[in-house]
């Protein structure tokens, strides 16, 4: 053996020996960070609301039953009104998609999609421009001043926000239904009617279920709506919010998000339960959505579909005008008038808070898409010992509602040795972690089509896991990198429940500055912040699922 043949061996040898270390580095990053950025923060809530100087005691919930039992009430009234509310209209807006001609689908997507990369408190801006006390509706059209806030606006408008995301989650369900099921119906005489309400509705139960524990756990934990048109009736996540922006009372706030998160358990095992495959779901997914037009809706069926749909469609757009119209109007000596002034407005304190917006959502698309997809991979190809449990935590941040990871990160990383907050850091690595469960889910819904036989063949070859990472599995799971890069970006770029504890006065985001002008009462500069907002977030989408259909925009598919 020559010289230049033994170099050769050692250097392999030392390539692969690094490789080696490396990917239990990564291995061991994972672990340590999912369990110190998602277990430890819930745990730190937990912790604060049943330990009292430390020492263990219920008074603190005792007190807050008896002394919160209005606020508790008027939380479950909003939040189990507004379910039935979304869930029947969801699941009739998702039927009449389905059984629509393609031209109706798109155009009817594409406001759906709208909706679902606008920011916060879009609903209730409209709201007040179009139904406020100088609303353009209430008072300009019909001269009317009336008080419209309250329950029954926090209802109508949480409602509305909810809406999107369940018609979208059930029309993924009615996408996998066997047209065949449908078609033996049809066959054995049944009208188009009968066989939606004895066929496709009951098929649709796991998605109505999941969706109704899902609008309520948001409606209970939402604080954003019931602060700006609720008026005098509060909620417990407006006393939430304000336990720990007015009083700084953690132990308060702790205790009533783990009462908001009870439900939010409940919703996650029920989804465990429900959402399981059966044998009446097509293996070509999407099929009746190709194939819906062929099925007619016919009568009254036809009628109240159309009707319910037609009407959201409207109100849909006639909100996203009214923000536009208040975006660049003042209304001044009962006259509309055009104007910047709000554009400028916004430009001269807000600008910076854009500039941060952008660079978090851009660093969190980046590293939370990564780490997504690197833990699908170690949990459903890699089959890593532990990584299960890891990927179990990972998914905790879907069903913990927004301000209870915002006070976990305040109680977890306020002194040493992880005295975080104050930093940029902690807003990043929040975003990145509650977000996480949307990309490990995208990242093992790819690898699903992937053949494991690429992966072993290159192994066999002598790659190291890190190389087979580095050339087989990131290229091939780029599909769910850029989805998880435009959920990552989309909902960073609009967030505010998680985050809104830990943002300092100095380092405020878009969407903070637009809750702070909406609530000061200045409708014009929060029109224009949420105008911006949606053009920003419109272009990220756009831009990147053109990549992701290979030069075909998503509105188009």
């Amino acid at each position: 053996m020559n010289i230049s043949n033994l170099k050769e061996r050692v250097s392999k040898k030392l390539d692969t020996q690094f490789y080696n270390i490396l990917d239990k580095i990564l291995i061991v990053l994972i672990f340590i960070s999912v369990l110190i950025f998602i277990l430890w923060p819930i745990m730190s809530v937990i912790k604060e609301s049943f330990f009292k100087n430390g020492s263990f005691t219920l008074d603190l919930y005792k007190n807050i039953f008896m002394d919160n039992r209005k606020i508790i009430k008027n939380s479950l009234f909003i939040s189990i009104v507004c379910t039935i509310i979304t869930t029947i209209l969801s699941t009739c807006i998702s039927i009449y998609i389905s059984f629509s001609n393609k031209k109706v689908k798109k155009v009817i997507l594409i406001i759906l999609m709208l909706t679902m990369i606008s920011p916060p408190f879009v609903s209730s801006l409209s709201y007040i421009t179009l139904f406020g006390r100088r609303g353009l509706i209430t008072h300009k059209l019909l001269n009317l001043t009336l008080n419209t806030y309250g329950w029954q606006g926090i209802v109508i408008m949480e409602s509305l926000s909810f809406i999107p995301l369940s018609t979208l989650i059930m029309i993924g369900i009615i996408n996998g239904i066997d047209t065949r099921v449908i078609d033996a119906s049809l066959d054995l005489g049944a009208s188009i009617s009968e066989t939606i309400i004895k066929i496709v509705i009951p098929l649709m139960k796991p998605a109505i279920v999941v969706c109704a524990l899902l609008v309520f756990v948001r409606s209970l934990s939402d604080f954003g709506t019931p602060m700006i048109i609720g008026g005098s009736f509060t909620v417990l996540a407006t006393e939430v919010y304000t336990n720990v922006i007015s009083n700084g009372n953690f132990k308060v706030a702790a205790v009533m998000s783990v009462l908001i998160l009870i439900p939010a358990l409940v919703a996650f095992i029920f989804y465990r339960i429900y959402m399981k495959d059966t044998n009446v779901f097509s293996k070509e997914k999407g099929q009746l959505f190709k194939e819906g037009s062929r099925y007619k809706l016919k009568g009254s069926m036809k009628f109240i579909f159309s009707f319910v749909t037609y009407l959201f469609v409207i109100i849909m757009l006639l909100q996203y005008t009214a923000i536009f119209i208040q975006a660049i109007t003042k209304f001044k000596y009962g006259k509309i008038y055009l104007t910047l002034d709000n554009i400028k407005s916004m430009a001269e304190y807000s600008m910076g808070s854009f500039g941060r917006s952008i660079i978090y959502s851009l660093i969190v698309a980046v590293v939370g898409s990564f780490l997504g997809v690197i833990i699908s991979y170690f949990v459903d190809r890699r089959k890593i010992i532990g990584m299960k449990y890891i990927d179990f935590i990972a998914t905790l941040p879907y069903i913990v509602p927004g301000t209870f990871f915002g006070i976990g990160y305040i109680l977890a990383f306020n002194k040493y040795p992880l005295e975080l907050t104050g930093t940029s850091f902690i807003v990043i690595v929040n975003c990145i972690f509650k977000q996480l469960p949307m990309t490990t889910k995208m990242g093992s819904a790819v690898l699903t089509q992937v053949d494991q036989e690429i992966e072993q063949a290159s192994k066999d070859l002598g790659a190291s896991n890190i190389v087979v990472i580095k050339d087989i599995i990131l290229p091939m799971l780029k599909p769910a990198f850029i989805s998880g890069f435009i959920n990552n970006f989309t909902a960073t770029m609009t967030t505010i429940g998680s985050i809104i504890f830990l943002i300092y006065p100095g380092e405020k985001v878009a969407t903070v500055e637009m809750f702070n002008s909406i609530q000061s009462g200045e409708y014009g500069v929060g029109a224009a912040m949420a105008t911006f907002i949606i053009i920003i977030t419109l272009t990220i989408n756009i831009l990147f699922s053109k990549r992701l259909l290979g030069g075909k925009n998503v509105f188009q598919s």
